[in-house]
Parts: structure tokens; C-alpha cells; sequence
């Protein structure tokens, strides 16, 4: 019985230990796994630190691309030479362009060309030329960064007279808009006059009327239409610069002209008249 009991112990006491033994191991694992577990968990954050990082860098550089492509559009570039548009003109010119007759369009070889096309497309839609006979009333040229406006003799004074008639009210508020609404715009008025010479009390010669004309032009945009006087020049050409000979009643009327020279910053002129559309 005594044996019996011993043997027992002893199988009880080895059965004690082989559990010590694993609990200790098993203590040490948890331990490891746990210690795993921190590193890993550190090792996320570290992670997901960098990769933060990562995406703010990658955010910069889209941002930083994304402004050079908006100061890509906005650089200038030259026009045959002459005239400064930026990209941004360009694409608003070639929206313009789609409304352009297509017979006017063809004729448009160049970019200078296109950018004049799209420049008197647009004002023609500012000053409401529907109502006017374009050949002989008003015609508008654009030469390298000059825009000029010829208005007809008829449309702003009686024979011989420098007195701005009031018919002409409606085609000078409409300049006056333009010129006001843009500040970097000068303007210079030309008067233009026939090859028959004049001579009375008030006006010696041609030069006195083309001057007086001028002269009666840019005090009306003044007074009468809020345009500032620094931005006006007044000038006469007497009938030096004809647009046809002076043979024909028909053709001195075409010489009979007022000619409103726009000085723009025509990059800034072109994204105005745009916003006329």
C-alpha cells in the first residue's frame, strides 16, 4: 500500500513539473507574441508616418503642377512677331472663331490673322453694327496691336460741320463702354476730310476741320460719356491719308472719315472683348 502511494507521489510530482515547465513556456511566448505585437504596432505607425508624409509630398507636386499649367496658360507668346497673347486668349480666340462665318475664316491665313478676325468679330458684337452698312458706315481693322474703328462722315457730322451730330449718340456710348471699361485702353481720334479744300471764318483749311472734328469727338466722349480726358488724344490728318482717290462723290465720302485708334494691352483687350460674348 505504501508502494503504491509512493509511486503515485511521484507521478503526481513529474506531472507538476512537465506543467511548470510548460506554463513557463508558455509565459515566455506570450511575452515574445506581445513584444511582437508592440514592435509590429510601432512599426505600423512608423508606417503610416511615412506614407502621411508621402501624400503630402504628392499633393505638392500636383499642386505645383497643376500651377504651372495654369502659368503655362496665362505665359505670353508672341503673335508674327508683333503682337503678345497669352495662351488662355488663344483658347478664348478659338471659341470666338466658331462663330465666324465660315467665308470670313478662310481668309484667315495666320495666327495674327485668326487674332484680328476674332478681335472684330467681337467688337462688332460690342457696338451693334447690325444696323449700320459695315463697308460704308463703320469698318474696324486691327494692324499688329493697334485696333482702329473708321466711322463714317454721315454717322457723326452735317457737310462741312464739326459739330458732333446726336445721331451719333448711340455709336459713342457704345465706345465710350469699351474704353471705360478696360483701364490700360488710350485712344486717339483722327479726323479725316475729303480733297476739297474749305475756307471759312472759323476754319482756315482741311487741317482746322480734321482737328476741329477730332477735337468735337473727344470733348462729347468726355463731357457726355464719363471717358477720362487722359486717356483721349485728339488729332487731325486733314485729307492726307485717303482710303480711295478723290475723283467721285461716292469716293470722297469714303475719305470723310473719323477714325477712333484703340492703344490696348491686347491681351487684356482680347479677354474683354471675349467677355462681351
Amino acid at each position: 500500500m505504501k508502494k503504491i502511494s509512493l509511486s503515485l507521489l511521484t507521478v503526481v510530482l513529474l506531472a507538476s513539473c512537465v506543467s511548470k515547465k510548460k506554463y513557463v513556456q508558455l509565459e515566455q511566448e506570450h511575452g515574445q507574441t506581445k513584444s511582437q505585437l508592440t514592435k509590429t504596432a510601432v512599426e505600423k505607425e512608423e508606417l503610416e508616418a511615412k506614407f502621411a508624409k508621402i501624400e503630402a509630398r504628392v499633393a505638392e507636386y500636383n499642386s505645383k503642377i497643376n500651377e504651372l499649367s495654369e502659368e503655362n496658360d496665362a505665359q505670353f507668346v508672341t503673335v508674327d512677331g508683333v503682337a503678345v497673347i497669352s495662351n488662355d486668349v488663344k483658347k478664348q480666340m478659338r471659341a470666338t472663331l466658331k462663330n465666324v462665318a465660315p467665308g470670313k475664316l478662310s481668309e484667315a491665313k495666320t495666327l495674327k490673322d485668326s487674332m484680328n478676325l476674332a478681335l472684330s468679330y467681337n467688337l462688332q458684337k460690342s457696338l451693334d453694327t447690325n444696323t449700320l452698312n459695315e463697308d460704308e458706315d463703320i469698318a474696324i481693322d486691327i494692324d499688329e496691336t493697334v485696333v482702329m474703328i473708321s466711322i463714317s462722315d454721315k454717322l457723326l457730322f452735317n457737310t462741312a460741320s464739326y459739330n458732333v451730330s446726336s445721331k451719333a449718340n448711340d455709336i459713342l456710348q457704345k465706345l465710350a463702354n469699351i474704353i471705360n471699361s478696360e483701364p490700360s485702353i488710350e485712344v486717339m481720334v483722327e479726323g479725316h476730310t475729303d480733297a476739297r479744300t474749305i475756307n471759312t471764318p472759323k476754319l482756315a483749311d482741311n487741317w482746322d476741320l480734321s482737328v476741329m472734328r477730332a477735337t468735337s469727338v473727344v470733348r462729347k466722349l468726355q463731357n457726355e460719356f464719363n471717358v477720362a480726358p487722359e486717356k483721349l488724344i485728339a488729332s487731325g490728318r486733314s485729307s492726307y491719308q485717303p482710303l480711295v482717290s478723290n475723283d467721285t462723290k461716292e469716293d470722297r465720302a469714303k475719305n470723310r472719315r473719323t477714325r477712333i485708334v484703340i492703344l490696348p494691352n491686347i491681351d487684356k483687350f482680347f479677354a474683354l472683348m471675349a467677355s462681351n460674348e
